[in-house]
């Protein structure tokens, strides 16, 4: 069941509604009770949404941040809107350059024609254009589009995004499941701040519901810091598995990764995705990726949008599980 509340039957538009992080934004959404316009690349593929809100309250519709015209039918009527597209990996027309950032100057641009009041665009802490790194100048150059474009759009730089579905802790896993010992790209002394991906949904919804301030830069992190270290060992102890911890530095991280990459396309995808890495994936784990100072006393933050963060090590248990030795069935401490 919803909520009732004011939002009721006002209409959002979610881009990127049926990803990873999109779906929680709707859920989140159709819980306060708005109708949700999921604007996706194959609606046929998000119709799992639909449950999550009564009946007519969330519709997927066709929209391609590469084709204005699908962008502004899916703006047609809405209120507010989310840019939460992204990519992790460049691959054919879907690049960098195309998504974050070409994509979200013409989500805004859209928004802004199409009169919306309140548009939230979803970026990552760390986005900086004149980084060295293809991903995170993207980021960068993505949110410098969007408010340039959209002045009071509300831009939410969460920092590592964990839950369910999430390309992190699952990482871990799976990889202890079938090496011996876990590489730590990058060094693995890098300090992350990682956020519930329920909690970054609340987040949005909080700010389409007039709680986030107009034109704001908000920083979202999880209540512990941790190192990537800390953070594998973590998943280790969920999935009650032990495995020796090497640190490789970040030059050979790279030379790791463009080898798995070059692997990949040589083998036309055949190269196991669980071994695959990219060099911006290794550059990403080199960034610092916590909440600053300065984001905290201004209180742009998760709490200052009335959402209480949940920390990883009372979440992660329930869907790591499955790489236990034997399950959910019995505690195996001696793996």
């Amino acid at each position: 069941m919803t909520e009732a509340t004011t939002e009721a039957n006002r209409l959002a538009t979610v881009f990127g509604g049926s990803g990873f992080l999109g779906r929680h934004i709707v859920r989140a959404l159709a819980r306060k009770g708005w109708r949700i316009r999921v604007a996706v690349r194959r609606p046929d593929l998000a119709d799992f949404l639909r449950p999550l809100g009564g009946v007519g309250q969330i519709q997927p519709v066709q929209a391609n941040v590469r084709f204005p015209d699908s962008i502004a039918a899916a703006l047609e009527g809405a209120s507010a809107a989310v840019n939460a597209t992204g990519v992790k990996a460049e691959s054919g027309a879907q690049t960098y350059t195309a998504v974050h950032v070409e994509g979200a100057h013409a989500l805004a641009r859209a928004a802004k024609s199409a009169g919306v009041a309140t548009y939230v665009h979803v970026s990552g802490i760390g986005a900086d254009p004149k980084s060295s790194s293809p991903y995170i100048a993207s980021k960068g150059l993505g949110e410098q589009a969007t408010r340039d474009t959209f002045p009071d759009a509300i831009v939410m730089r969460p920092s590592v995004v964990f839950g369910p579905e999430d390309d992190f802790f699952n990482r871990f896993g799976a990889l202890a499941c079938h090496l011996p010992v876990l590489p730590l790209l990058a060094g693995g002394e890098t300090r992350l701040q990682p956020v519930y991906v329920g909690d970054v949904g609340q987040a949005a919804a909080a700010a389409l519901s007039g709680l986030a301030k107009a034109g704001a830069i908000y920083e979202l992190g999880g209540p512990k810091t941790m190192t990537l270290r800390e953070a594998t060992e973590l998943a280790l102890r969920a999935i009650d598995r032990r495995r020796p911890l090497i640190s490789v530095p970040l030059g050979p991280s790279r030379w790791i990764a463009a080898s798995t990459e070059f692997a990949a396309r040589a083998t036309l995808g055949l190269f196991p995705k669980l071994l695959t890495t990219t060099r911006d994936q290794v550059d990403l784990l080199a960034s610092e990726n916590v909440v600053s100072a300065e984001a905290e006393a201004e209180g742009r933050v998760l709490r200052a949008l009335g959402v209480e963060p949940q920390p990883a090590e009372t979440i992660i248990p329930s869907y790591l599980v499955r790489f236990r030795r034997t399950g959910q069935y019995e505690v195996q401490r001696s793996a």
